[in-house]
């Protein structure tokens, strides 16, 4: 699958280049994250909690950093296992552009693969699910990139950082299939940093 998305984050692009390698923000803003864990410069590891519909599971996994030119642009690519829920890969060009205003967009295109019992949901209830932890991920990690407090030694609060700045993301729509693939580049990102 195909995947595409954009979000307006309120911080300047180096800040953002520097929180999205930052295992500490990536696990306070991925919900139901337990670990994760920066293996090396371009590789992590995590484990993520995660319900789709009917189907929960413990998805673990693991992400690469390629093509990497700092703090502009990477690509991701990974993979993730739920066991029976099934699995998740694939990979993910993110790219960070800084606006006039000291905002910076962010952009992702990639491919993905899903595949057990989480494809036979039908593409529906998974795209419901994406939206749902796409914008969870995006609400906490700008929580987090614009609150200094907050990045130094505040625990995790998924859902208070979540209600704190639900306005402050720009959301752009996308059709289900898009949604559908973004779940699996948030379980990737979860094992790296897209659950």
């Amino acid at each position: 699958m195909d995947l595409s998305g954009e979000y307006k984050i309120p911080a300047p692009k180096q800040r953002v280049w520097e929180c999205l390698n930052d295992p500490e923000i990536l696990k306070k803003s991925i919900k139901g994250c337990q670990t994760l864990d920066k293996i090396s410069d371009n590789e992590f590891t995590a484990k993520v909690k995660a319900k789709i519909g009917p189907v929960s599971a413990n998805f673990t996994g693991s992400v690469n950093l390629k093509d990497i030119d700092p703090p502009n642009s990477y690509t991701i690519e990974g993979q993730g296992k739920g066991g029976a829920a099934g699995f998740a890969k694939g990979s993910a060009k993110i790219n960070l552009s800084e606006n006039e205003d000291k905002t910076t967009t962010l952009t992702y295109s990639g491919k993905s693969q899903v595949g057990g019992k989480i494809a036979q949901l039908g593409s529906r209830l998974i795209g419901g699910a994406v939206k749902n932890t796409a914008d969870d991920f995006f609400n906490n990690f700008c929580s987090l990139v614009s609150d200094t407090d907050v990045l130094q030694d505040t625990p995790n609060t998924n859902d208070e950082t979540a209600d704190k700045s639900k306005n402050d993301v720009v959301k752009y729509s996308m059709p289900y299939w898009g949604w559908i693939t973004s779940l699996i580049m948030l379980i990737l990102l979860i094992v790296f940093f897209f659950s």
